[in-house]
């Protein structure tokens, strides 16, 4: 049950009088950490009649780190900003690589915030770069879209027209904010993997990530942006939407079960409500006689309040989370790092002792935290520990976005659910069947991608490479 991580916030604001932007976009970024706690940013134009005076304050760390009260307190208003948080897996984390990345040509001064992972953008970077004569100084994704835009604005004079050859040129999962001195432009890849919404608070435009933000912020939820759509919101002038083709509509599942927060509507359903019926699908899909009910914090509590609803047992605490132990807590020796565990969750004995526990918990990766969680359950005094996942078993890598491993490193590909049950200590183990999961939407016009869980991809990936981080 180590964690899945996905890579990447965004956010954006305009408004045709001064606003402060900046302070706005950093409360709004403080509710999309959960999506990447290892780089943030905000672009602005500090002076809003000088095309050129785009300022942009971006670092690795968190968002509290970057923008503290005394940078907040001087930043001026403005009328246009975006932002980024932004998660990487291995390697790669840089200021270069954070987001948003900044462009300045003749042509157009802008900004452009991504989330989601290019499945050809190593094909564009060596057109880019061979073709096109263009030099890069990042290795994230991001600067490849930057660069076909400047390069579609040469040819058609257009920044409209260009976002809209830019969605149709692109492969793969991106939510893009791309802001200008008068524009801020969203936009969504034709599949729909990853979510992006708008928003109004008062005279505001705003797009985020997730509509959580929206509600930081004071804001009110208006719609989502459609899959293969491009919005424009100019300053002084009406919005317009230009819709691409569609492809096949696939918001990508893991959102629901995990990466959102649960207080955020994605394509109209609400991500709790979606985790509650993942818990229900459980427990009518394997009865099990026991005591109490309880989540791994925090990732499992949603489905396990479910899975006590449906099943009218108790709902308790299992562990108690130290808060304290950070993001950058690092022990010097593998039996050290053994331990951490233990000092992030500690079992609640008073809770557990003696008594028939299922515990659920959104994922099993590789396993390996898992037996130790199962193991810190029975040294506690549990009598018996019934495992239950609220999604299938993961048995391929993700392109889109997410940080699932190689194959090689899945649990799932190596061993039976039996196996998997025995190796993590557990008296029984039941993953979500697919056929549940997908039977979430309840009639709502939206499909998932479920390529992980199926190793059935919406789009061709036969050219796509895992990269080691995602941008």
């Amino acid at each position: 049950m180590r964690k899945i991580n996905e890579e990447c916030g965004v956010f954006g604001i305009i408004d045709d009088s001064l606003q402060p932007c900046v302070h706005i976009a950093a409360t709004a970024l403080l509710a999309l950490q959960h999506r990447g706690q290892e780089g943030a940013g905000i672009a602005y134009f500090a002076d809003p009649d000088e095309r050129d005076s785009i300022a942009c304050r971006k670092n690795v760390g968190l968002v509290s780190e970057i923008f503290d009260r005394e940078y907040l307190e001087t930043a001026p208003h403005t009328k246009v900003a975006c932002g980024h948080v932004r998660y990487s897996t291995t390697g790669g984390n840089t200021v270069e690589n954070t987001q948003p990345i900044v462009t300045h040509h003749s042509r157009l001064t802008f900004a452009v915030c991504h989330n989601g992972n290019i499945t050809n953008a190593d094909e564009l970077r060596s057109y880019m770069v061979n073709e096109r004569g263009a030099v890069f100084y990042t290795t994230n994704d991001t600067e490849i879209i930057s660069k076909i835009i400047i390069d579609r604005i040469i040819k058609t004079g257009s920044l409209e027209q260009s976002v809209i050859d830019l969605i149709k040129t692109l492969k793969g999962a991106f939510s893009l904010v791309i802001m200008t001195k008068d524009k801020l432009i969203a936009a969504r890849d034709p599949n729909g993997f990853r979510p992006l919404s708008i928003g109004k608070l008062g005279t505001s435009t705003v797009v985020a990530s997730e509509t959580c933000a929206f509600d930081s912020i004071g804001a009110t939820y208006v719609r989502d942006v459609e899959p293969g759509e491009v919005c424009v919101f100019p300053l002084g002038g009406k919005s317009k939407s230009f819709h691409i083709e569609k492809g096949k509509r696939s918001l990508c599942v893991f959102e629901l079960i995990y990466f959102a927060r649960p207080d955020s509507f994605i394509d109209g359903m609400s991500v709790y409500k979606a985790r509650l019926e993942m818990g229900r699908a459980l427990a009518r899909q394997c009865p099990t006689e026991a005591d109490i009910v309880c989540g791994v914090p925090e990732s499992g509590f949603d489905a396990a309040y479910g899975y006590s609803m449906q099943s009218g047992l108790p709902y308790g605490m299992a562990f108690v989370r130290n808060r304290y132990v950070g993001r950058s807590f690092i022990l010097p020796t593998q039996k050290g790092r053994t331990r951490a565990v233990g000092l992030k969750l500690n079992p609640l004995r008073a809770s557990i002792e003696g008594k028939r526990v299922i515990l659920v918990d959104d994922s099993i990766v590789r396993g390996t935290t898992c037996a130790k969680i199962i193991r810190s359950l029975r040294d506690a005094g549990a009598k018996e520990v019934h495992m239950r996942i609220s999604s299938p078993p993961f048995i391929a890598p993700c392109y889109f976005g997410t940080d699932i491993d190689s194959k090689e490193n899945l649990i799932a590909n190596k061993y039976s659910v039996d196996e998997i049950c025995r190796q993590i200590g557990a008296d029984s183990l039941v993953y979500l069947d697919i056929n549940e999961l997908t039977a979430i939407k309840r009639g709502r016009d939206i499909e998932y991608c479920t390529g992980c869980f199926t190793n059935n991809s919406p789009i061709d990936v036969s050219r796509a490479r895992k990269k080691d981080k995602f941008d």
